[in-house]
């Protein structure tokens, strides 16, 4: 683990080829390649330009809200004894997750570059939202693909992003979810890369969207570093964050990496249970593979093509994760371990009901597994949690389907 974290510490994520060791890069058509080169270009030049830093700094101080505080769940961390749980609050950010961190700088890159459009995929909504409300910021025209399944199943934020002036359009083929939302606002890219700008939803795609997502999402894990440091006097012990695509997590996990003494974890949905098609648990159970223009674990068939996936929540039911979660899984820095639906839906309710914060359904994951790893990790130790998002926009559906058990 020494080594590897040594190594860490020497080596540029992503690479001139846009790989994190044997994994991302870019698998994609001639055509689209010089578009993605394009964007490679423009990002380079503007991610240490001070003038576009500022500009990113004043709508995260001023629109956002950051920096999003750090709490300490007492109520919850003294009913199931044990280590100390600690939230990084961005449910608390305008639009209600982190995904504004990334759909912010995106929307700038899209204005700097002189597009008139953004397009993208959704799962529960977050993604969307953030980027209907950048778009409209910076005064671009917005369409945002969403499965059907999704949309049903997380309509308060398709309302919002009609609100916000986005063209939500419907994917109602495969399994009417986040994959194929993925290949549907792929699709539709192709046809105009020119004027548009496929700002993807999390560190996954070809490059540069891993590295660029990241490097948007890193505020998170360098303020939680400071909070917690100022609120302690020490380091967590643990770091957790749910995983889907990856970029709640790898916001947060950044700020740690290259700290021994801090034990990090990625949780992933095990779902209805461990058998295909019920879970989308990619780094427990992928193996190498090409998706959607670029390497990373994959869950995926003998003949290379993704399986069908499932989780509760929305925004975590994808067959791919970011390269850069796949390297740290090779390289033992990241333990990527995995909550169900039921263990998600009884932690959503737990914070609730100890410290009156009502998670995003994604999000619970990471709490349901806090919960297991303060228990064991006993009194003294503590555990910080990324909050990635709020749970307004789950309300109705987790009423509708679990309301009953929980009294409601």
């Amino acid at each position: 683990m020494t080594d590897n974290i040594k190594n860490l510490e020497t080596m540029s994520l992503p690479d001139k080829d846009g790989r994190f060791g044997q994994y991302g890069g870019s698998y994609v058509p001639e055509q689209l390649q010089a578009v993605l080169d394009e964007i490679t270009q423009s990002y380079e030049a503007i991610k240490d330009d001070p003038v576009f830093l500022k500009e990113l700094a004043d709508l995260n101080k001023h629109f956002t809200g950051r920096p999003s505080p750090v709490f300490h769940c007492k109520n919850l961390s003294g009913k199931i004894g044990g280590a100390d749980i600690y939230l990084k609050r961005e449910d608390l950010n305008h639009t209600g997750a982190h995904k504004i961190n990334h759909c912010l700088g995106e929307a700038l890159l899209a204005k700097r570059m002189g597009k008139t459009k953004l397009i993208a995929e959704t799962g529960a909504g977050q993604h969307g939202v953030a980027l209907a409300t950048a778009a409209t910021l910076v005064g671009l025209a917005c369409d945002i693909y969403m499965g059907e399944v999704d949309i049903k199943k997380e309509y308060p934020n398709v309302v919002r992003m009609k609100i916000l002036g986005a063209k939500v359009v419907p994917v109602g083929r495969g399994t009417k979810t986040l994959k194929d939302a993925v290949d549907a606002a792929f699709e539709a890219y192709l046809e105009d890369p020119v004027n548009q700008l496929y700002a993807i939803g999390s560190v996954v795609g070809p490059h540069p969207f891993p590295g660029m997502v990241r490097d948007f999402q890193k505020v998170v894990g360098i303020e939680a570093r400071e909070q917690f440091l100022e609120m302690t006097g020490k380091l967590p012990d643990n770091v957790v964050a749910c995983v889907g695509g990856g970029s709640n997590a790898m916001g947060i996990f950044s700020g740690f990496l290259t700290d021994p003494e801090v034990a990090i974890y990625g949780v992933e949905p095990s779902g209805r249970g461990l058998k295909p098609g019920d879970h989308a648990a990619t780094l427990t159970l992928g193996k190498p593979g090409v998706l959607h223009g670029f390497s990373s674990y994959l869950l995926q068939d003998d003949a290379g093509e993704p399986l069908p996936v499932y989780s509760i929540a929305s925004g975590l039911d994808y067959p791919g994760v970011g390269p850069q979660h796949s390297l740290l899984k090779d390289l033992g820095r990241v333990s990527y371990v995995t909550a169900s639906d039921d263990e998600a839906i009884q932690a959503f309710f737990e914070l609730s009901r100890t410290d009156g914060i009502i998670p995003a359904i994604e999000s619970a994951h990471a709490v349901a597994y806090a919960v297991k790893l303060a228990k064991e990790a006993g009194e003294g130790k503590t555990v910080l949690v990324n909050l990635s998002g709020r749970g307004d926009k789950d309300i109705d559906f987790v009423i509708e389907n679990c309301g009953k058990d929980y009294g409601i």
